[in-house]
């Protein structure tokens, strides 16, 4: 009889350690966010960053995004959100001298989630070690990495994270593929998560080299539930409206993608003088960047 009860308690005993491991299968928000680097001609125009850095963290916060790419963000703009976002960090370097000069493509994660195992930094270029600019480019372009461990699970994931060059097509299909050369040399069953200003929307080639490659997918296409009433980017005019998503976060199989989302969120402004002459409200719908930041939640697809 003793024996019986001490086979029922093992039962019960592994049937709850079972039962405890697949509710803590890896779940998470992930995102990119290109952050308009601060200048003072947005500030003239009513889009200064002192104004829409409180905006662009609550919106962080609020939506929950524990790890996500930062595009265009100066060194201060980047100690800004870390002193604004408690338990934050992020790793990555400025790509004009691979410290801190120049525009990052950084990765903000939530610490008490993350443990941040190793971290890199490559320039979009034939020569990859340095500052530069590569083929057609008309700027030094830089992707940051980080390997990842999600604290309670343990589970181990790559995220990359990159802003492609505005004028280069070359350069922008050449990355595309350089990008997919380092990931490729991982082993091979890790999962993968690249995120970034891409600069091409859904319908050009550096895009299509992505997406049709067989390694990575666009989370918007594998999303079951989707919130994209807009394309990314706006220009600081929140009526502007396209289809075109220039912005994008691609996964591998390893990931399941729950739900995408292009958050068009705006905040009350006030308006310049300028734009006084033309209408009296003392207000305006503004937006925190010229781009809306795109958000994914996904799970383990072994949960």
């Amino acid at each position: 009889m003793q024996i019986k009860h001490w086979s029922i308690a093992l039962f019960l005993s592994l049937s709850g350690i079972l039962s405890a491991a697949k509710s803590a299968a890896q779940h998470f928000v992930a995102g990119t966010y290109n952050i308009r680097y601060a200048n003072a001609g947005d500030s003239v125009n009513g889009n200064g960053w002192a104004q829409r850095y409180p905006v662009i963290v609550s919106m962080i916060r609020f939506h929950n995004m524990e790890i996500f790419g930062i595009q265009e963000g100066l060194h201060h703009q980047l100690e800004t959100l870390q002193q604004n976002l408690p338990g934050y960090a992020y790793t990555g370097v400025g790509r004009d001298d691979g410290e801190q000069k120049g525009e990052y493509a950084a990765i903000f994660y939530d610490t008490n989630k993350f443990d941040l195992l190793e971290k890199g930094n490559f320039w979009l270029s034939p020569i990859t070690d340095r500052p530069n600019k590569g083929w057609d480019a008309a700027l030094p372009r830089i992707c940051s990495w980080g390997k990842f461990r999600e604290k309670k699970t343990r589970f181990v994931f790559y995220f990359y994270n990159l802003h492609m060059d505005h004028i280069g097509v070359q350069a922008r299909a050449e990355s595309a593929k350089l990008v997919m050369q380092k990931m490729r040399e991982l082993p091979a069953n890790m999962p993968l998560i690249l995120t970034g200003d891409f600069n091409v929307d859904q319908f050009n080639e550096s895009y299509t080299l992505l997406n049709n490659s067989g390694l990575l997918r666009d989370a918007y296409e594998l999303a079951p539930i989707r919130l994209a009433t807009n394309g990314t980017f706006n220009n600081f005019n929140a009526d502007a409206q396209t289809d075109s998503r220039i912005d994008h976060i691609f996964v591998n199989q390893f990931f399941h993608v729950k739900r995408y989302g292009i958050l068009t969120d705006t905040y009350r402004g006030k308006r310049t003088e300028k734009e006084l002459v033309n209408n009296k409200a003392p207000y305006i719908a503004r937006v925190p960047s010229d781009h809306f930041p795109v958000v994914v939640e996904l799970d383990d697809q072994k949960k």
